[in-house]
């Protein structure tokens, strides 16, 4: 166990890891123009110096934290910051396209061990509940608004010193990291009777997230009803079904299928999806529309973002653990995936020469209140009634849910948009571009409302004292 004046400096370690994972899944878009032209990249190929990372980041989550079940939390949180910063570095010195590519697919491994093993290991450092959730919300913020400093910050960088750099800031964050995590973290009991891996399930399941990730990431290139999407998607599901059949039969499973038993797991990984798919609709289109309708640069795109950041520090840092205190998880992910379902809709009623103070940030807004208040209860509720013994595999399932969750729902909404965007070719382009946005928008909003409804199916609880864990 972590002494006492020692487990807050621990989770600040631990966030600071996992900041470093959500910026570069943005920071680097910022850059992408910079590193075509100085490495010469083609559009097609560009696209995978964004692409690389998120096939392996989302396929090795759910590896990720059950290997830190087997093989000790601690142990496989350092290896994961070595291979990201390890991974940094070799992007930064970079000199060529597929030493880039090759590098951020390594960058992704160890961001997915990173961040499914962190959650777990917050919940085990704290156990009290009050504690527990303020340090959750504080996880929480970091995951949110990561996103959004990540365009400042890429923006930034570029502009004063090169595309370089949006990768090697990570040196001197990743060293700290590990050196106070050596010093901080206890080191990993293993306990006698430790289960063998469950290589078969490893394999399939692993596969089966890496082909639907490259099917999702490619899709719209590729086309979503070509043969390549088609045939990816089901070898996918194939290969899902017999990691299911597996998991059933074997006695040492990579995922209990038990766990899902517990009601509060499977619903806040039902919401965790939607919320995730209602939220990159957020994140990435309404920073579009930011860019190519209303004309902001890069570094205006993330002072735009920066009223709901502040909201969802205030939200995620303080007010939500009271809330969740006070209330229990049901009511805060009820008025907080509602909250974020008015500001996309909202979002859906921006006009082409919208001003900001009027069509922007009332969205930003509600938006930020909203999910200031149910990330951390989302979390909370997918992580509160597990095992301390399975907790990096209830924090893979989460992140995965979340990443698969996000990817997809994207990935349908940025197609969705620009079908209606090509649909409109006699149009003034900018009003073609945000009738699609426009579109992508409403159906965000309605997978946040039907976040929202779900939230009543989580167990009744009022007293924040019984979510002890």
């Amino acid at each position: 166990m972590i002494a006492e004046h020692k487990r807050w400096l621990a989770l600040y370690m631990l966030c600071a890891g996992e900041l470093m994972i959500v910026l570069d899944t943005t920071i680097v878009n910022v850059a992408l123009p910079s590193i075509q032209g100085d490495l010469a990249f083609g559009e097609t190929a560009l696209v995978w110096v964004v692409n690389a990372y998120m096939l392996t980041y989302g396929g090795f989550l759910l590896l990720g934290g059950r290997l830190g079940d087997l093989y000790g939390q601690r142990r496989l949180f350092l290896v994961g910051i070595t291979l990201f910063t390890a991974a940094s570095l070799a992007c930064g010195i970079g000199g060529s396209q597929s030493l880039l590519i090759v590098a951020r697919a390594v960058q992704g491994l160890g961001g997915a061990v990173v961040s499914a093993i962190a959650l777990s290991l917050i919940m085990n450092i704290f156990t009290d509940t009050a504690d527990r959730a303020k340090a959750m919300g504080i996880y929480g913020f970091v995951c949110a608004g990561g996103g959004s400093l990540g365009v400042l910050l890429g923006g930034l960088l570029t502009s004063a010193f090169s595309w370089h750099w949006v990768f090697l800031v990570n040196l001197p964050i990743g060293a700290a990291v590990y050196v106070c995590c050596v010093k901080l973290l206890a080191r990993d009991r293993m306990p006698l009777d430790r289960q063998r891996l469950d290589v078969w399930g490893a394999v399939t399941v692993t596969v089966s997230l890496l082909l639907a990730v490259y099917a999702i990431v490619d899709g719209n290139t590729a086309g979503w009803t070509s043969a390549q999407t088609v045939t990816l998607l089901g070898a996918a599901v194939a290969l899902f079904a017999l990691f299911l059949v597996i998991e059933a039969r074997t006695s040492h499973a990579l995922m209990p299928l038990g766990l899902f038993r517990l009601r509060s797991v499977a619903v806040a990984n039902a919401i965790g999806v939607l919320w995730a798919a209602a939220m990159f609709a957020w994140f990435f289109i309404s920073a579009l529309y930011l860019q190519l309708v209303l004309g902001y640069d890069p570094m205006q795109v993330g002072l735009a973002f920066l009223p709901a950041n502040l909201i969802m520090a205030v939200f995620s840092i303080g007010l939500s653990a009271k809330l969740v205190m006070r209330f229990g998880l049901r009511l805060p992910i009820f008025g907080g995936m509602l909250l974020a379902a008015m500001g996309l809709a909202l979002f859906a009623l921006s006009p082409v020469n919208g001003s900001f103070a009027l069509h922007v940030l009332p969205g930003m807004l509600l938006l930020g209140l909203g999910c200031g208040m149910a990330l951390n209860p989302v979390m909370l509720a997918a992580m509160n009634d597990v095992d301390p013994s399975e907790s990096g595999l209830a924090s893979g399932v989460v992140n995965t849910a979340f990443m698969m969750g996000g990817a997809l729902g994207l990935a349908v909404l940025a197609s969705i948009a620009a079908a209606r965007t090509q649909g409109l070719q006699g149009m003034e382009p900018a009003a073609a571009l945000t009738a699609g946005y426009r579109v992508a928008f409403a159906l965000g909003a309605v997978f946040a409302a039907l976040a929202a409804l779900l939230a009543a199916l989580l167990p009744a609880r009022r007293q924040g004292v019984e979510y002890a864990g």
